[in-house]
């Protein structure tokens, strides 16, 4: 008998749906059959069966909410039993693909029992789900906790003896879930009962909020804003796209930007840069993530090495990519592992704004709305199209003079867009 765990999808992934049941007891399955279907923050993946076993016991009903890694979710009566994720199905995924599972596990995405207590980024404490749940039932913070599993994980005897010997610290609201810390009730605000609809938090929503308070509480920001005049690209876009429309290829503005971002961080490679506690990770291409907005939040799908792309390439990997983001159709390498973000409003009139950074990028770029404005030229008054900009900077990795030179190195790039050619 073998049993069958709930896949860890992602590194991050400590819970999940389990959305649907293909197969019910009794039923008969082969290496390779559809057993399940998992929903994580922003992804359903089908779990498939690695051998053949008969199905004696379903444990976790299909619906079931915040089932967490590795608790056992059927048993299997086989040589075999141990199943694997498939591809994405139906829902934008935002994890990274599970490494090949061991013999009665799902997935091997997650800190296994081999893993250290903490990552090479410092941030995430290696705990078992059991161990997670008692610390934040206890208030404790996972970090001041010192594992005794395998290579430094923490485990439930870890926090039972925290808790009876008062060795972890207290852990905040917020660092302990990663969510907004909750002071009061809506009510205790002043906000009557019943005068509100109350929309319960999917997993895509309560990945954005703890990915956002994360990065807004623990990465330095600062901006850094210019303006850019757009009268050059768009002329040159009106010609580009009368050359390419016999082929079906469109070329839109922010394409300019993400081609015009890539050749800025090859001219500027300190701006394309990570922060790690061993050092600045210096990234040997610009992959640039786009912001897409979805049904119920945000997707970042990544044009791959964009600055050895032409401008029709990034047009129309940008369309496919946007397309399949909106269908929840994207693979989860398609959108994990970016070095440099692009998020543009202009298209709804947004002036200027800036964006929380995309961890672990070093910086994310804030396209605001091209507009017709008085500038001064040669000492006359003039009107020009312009639009502004704002690079979000994490300053461990990037300070003011890189920004400033990446800036420097964009905006030429955007007013003569002909450069952007060669």
């Amino acid at each position: 008998m073998t049993d069958i765990l709930m896949p860890a999808l992602s590194p991050t992934m400590e819970e999940g749906v389990l959305a649907k049941w293909h197969v019910k007891v009794g039923d008969t399955v082969s290496a390779g059959d559809v057993i399940a279907e998992i929903e994580t923050d922003k992804a359903t993946m089908e779990v498939e069966a690695v051998d053949e076993g008969e199905v004696l016991e379903i444990l976790v009903a299909e619906g079931s909410e915040g089932v967490k890694v590795n608790t056992v979710i059927a048993r299997l009566k086989g040589e075999g039993g141990a199943a694997a994720p498939k591809a994405p199905k139906t829902e934008a995924p935002a994890a990274t693909p599970a490494a090949a599972p061991k013999a009665g596990a799902v997935a091997a995405a997650s800190p296994s029992p081999s893993s250290p207590s903490t990552d090479a980024a410092g941030g995430r404490v290696f705990a078992s789900p059991l161990a997670r749940r008692l610390a934040r039932d206890a208030g404790l913070d996972l970090s001041a906790i010192k594992g005794t599993g395998p290579h430094g994980r923490v485990v439930r005897a870890d926090v039972e003896a925290a808790i009876k010997g008062g060795g972890a610290k207290p852990a905040s609201a917020s660092v302990a879930t990663g969510e907004p810390r909750k002071v009061q009730s809506l009510e205790q605000m002043g906000i009557a009962p019943g005068s509100y609809d109350l929309v319960p938090l999917d997993g895509m929503r309560k990945a954005i909020a703890r990915r956002m308070t994360e990065s807004f509480r623990d990465v330095p920001h600062f901006p850094l804003s210019i303006d850019c005049e757009l009268d050059a690209l768009l002329a040159a876009r009106t010609k580009i796209n009368a050359l390419l429309e016999s082929q079906g290829v469109k070329v839109s503005v922010n394409d300019f930007v993400i081609r015009a971002s890539a050749l800025a961080l090859k001219a500027v490679p300190d701006a394309n840069a990570s922060y790690t506690p061993e050092g600045l990770a210096m990234h040997h291409h610009a992959d640039i993530a786009m912001a897409v907005a979805i049904d119920g939040g945000l997707i970042t799908p990544i044009i791959r090495q964009a600055e050895l792309k032409s401008l029709a390439r990034i047009a129309t990997e940008a369309r496919d990519l946007a397309n399949r983001a909106r269908e929840r159709k994207l693979k989860p390498e398609e959108f994990q592992g970016g070095t440099f973000s692009v998020s543009n409003l202009g298209m709804f009139g947004i002036k200027a704004f800036a964006s929380i950074i995309n961890e672990p990028q070093g910086a994310i770029l804030s396209v605001g709305a091209g507009e017709q404005r008085p500038v001064v030229k040669n000492g006359q008054l003039a009107v020009a199209t312009v639009m502004t900009v704002t690079l979000t900077c994490d300053h461990r990795v990037v300070d003011g003079a890189v920004g400033a030179r990446f800036l420097q190195a964009f905006k030429p790039l955007i007013e003569d867009p002909i450069t952007m050619l060669a």
